[in-house]
């Protein structure tokens, strides 16, 4: 858990996720979308994907990638960041976490 977050902290916005995942990829492709630039931790290609896949399980995703932290906090998973997304909430967020200057 503390290398999730020690990860999941180091940058405005850090997306963990999985190379076979289609819903990653999209998360990743709409916070980019912004002009934000996340750091990408694709867990099937680390030596310690595995924990901190469990990790992430316990911090709440039901499915643990995507997991998504913005502005050293963490926001969830795909539905989060799609519901922030509709209510027009996620571009202030990322503006909040000095992730986009628009």
């Amino acid at each position: 858990m503390d290398m999730v977050m020690k990860l999941g902290t180091e940058n405005p916005v850090v997306i963990f996720s999985k190379t076979s995942c289609g819903m990653s990829h999209a998360i990743s492709t709409l916070i980019r979308g912004f002009g934000a630039n996340p750091v990408v931790h694709e867990l099937d290609e680390l030596p310690s994907g595995h924990e901190i896949e469990k990790a992430l399980m316990t911090l709440g995703c039901n499915l643990s990638v995507p997991a998504v932290f913005i502005g050293k906090e963490f926001i969830g998973g795909s539905n989060e960041i799609m519901s922030l997304n509709i209510r027009g909430k996620l571009k202030p967020l990322l503006m909040k976490a000095n992730a986009i200057w628009i």
